[in-house]
């Protein structure tokens, strides 16, 4: 598929220099390596040499739609678009308004700017001064750090794996810039995490007296099993026992009124069955 064809589908047709740059991108790739290698096939190399031509230029890109176009998953297309950005050497600039668009974050913009600002004048205070020129923060892995520590400040949830697969960066290297900010600037963005008095922390009772054998020593360093104090369980088991005990004694007192009952019927028959024979048997003695 031809590169403006897939740009006039991406809603880039009037961008001729980005056109140009895609194409240049692509050459490259054929030259340096093949592209088959790391799973990316010719349709989806065109639209990430498109992407990250557009993303130089500072031209919005829809992803979605790429994603869409490429006919891969997301995940899928952004490892491609990571392994090949890599490859090229080309780096992006990642955009702290885009982030906060593309995750929902927009109030968070202000906070990711003061913080970053002041880890890179932090950073660059810490090393020596012959060091000092050769700081390089453009990597986007420091925009993406900050992001996500502004977001956990504020709790507001984040999809880690997702931000270190838009910066482009690995895992490794984001948890070691995350413990590098979080040390420097912990009044931005730290998280202050005090452990609380138990006993200060009231429970659900009734959750806690399903299982009394669990909940030893409480307020006042006594067991809620002991002395006049009874568990809910306890109580509900009881009174299950007494109803059962109710339940059986009207089973069996009922079982006993029918048998005497059957008993009676039984004798009152036989009395009658014998007041029938007699008169026949005094008869047969009279003519005997």
């Amino acid at each position: 598929m031809d590169l403006s064809e897939i740009a006039k589908k991406l809603g880039l047709w009037e961008t001729k220099h980005i056109i140009r740059k895609a194409a240049e991108l692509r050459r490259l790739c054929d030259v340096q390596f093949d592209s088959s290698v790391i799973g990316v096939g010719e349709v989806c190399k065109a639209i990430i040499c498109l992407e990250i031509a557009a993303t130089s230029f500072q031209v919005i890109f829809d992803r979605q739609a790429a994603i869409r176009l490429s006919g891969m998953s997301e995940k899928a297309y952004n490892r491609s678009f990571n392994s090949l950005q890599n490859t090229l050497g080309v780096k992006t600039k990642l955009d702290i308004r885009e982030l906060g668009i593309q995750f929902g974050c927009i109030r968070l913009i202000p906070f990711v700017k003061k913080g970053l600002s002041l880890y890179k004048d932090r950073f660059i205070a810490s090393l020596p001064a012959s060091r000092r020129a050769n700081a390089d923060f453009t990597r986007p892995v420091f925009t993406a750090v900050a992001f996500y520590m502004c977001a956990k400040k504020h709790k507001l949830k984040v999809d880690k794996l997702k931000l270190i697969e838009v910066s482009g960066t690995s895992e490794s290297e984001f948890n070691s810039v995350f413990a590098s900010m979080k040390d420097l600037c912990f009044d931005v963005f730290g998280i202050s995490k005090e452990k609380k008095d138990p006993r200060e922390v009231k429970g659900n009772r009734e959750l806690l007296d399903v299982l009394p054998e669990k909940r030893k020593i409480e307020d006042g360093n006594f067991s809620s099993d002991d002395g006049t104090e009874v568990s809910s369980h306890k109580k509900h088991k009881r009174m299950g026992n007494a109803a059962y005990e109710q339940w059986k004694s009207c089973v069996l007192s009922s079982n006993k009124k029918n048998k005497a009952k059957g008993h009676c019927k039984q004798t009152v028959q036989t009395s009658l069955d014998f007041l029938k024979e007699a008169p026949e048997k005094t008869e047969l003695e009279a003519l005997s």
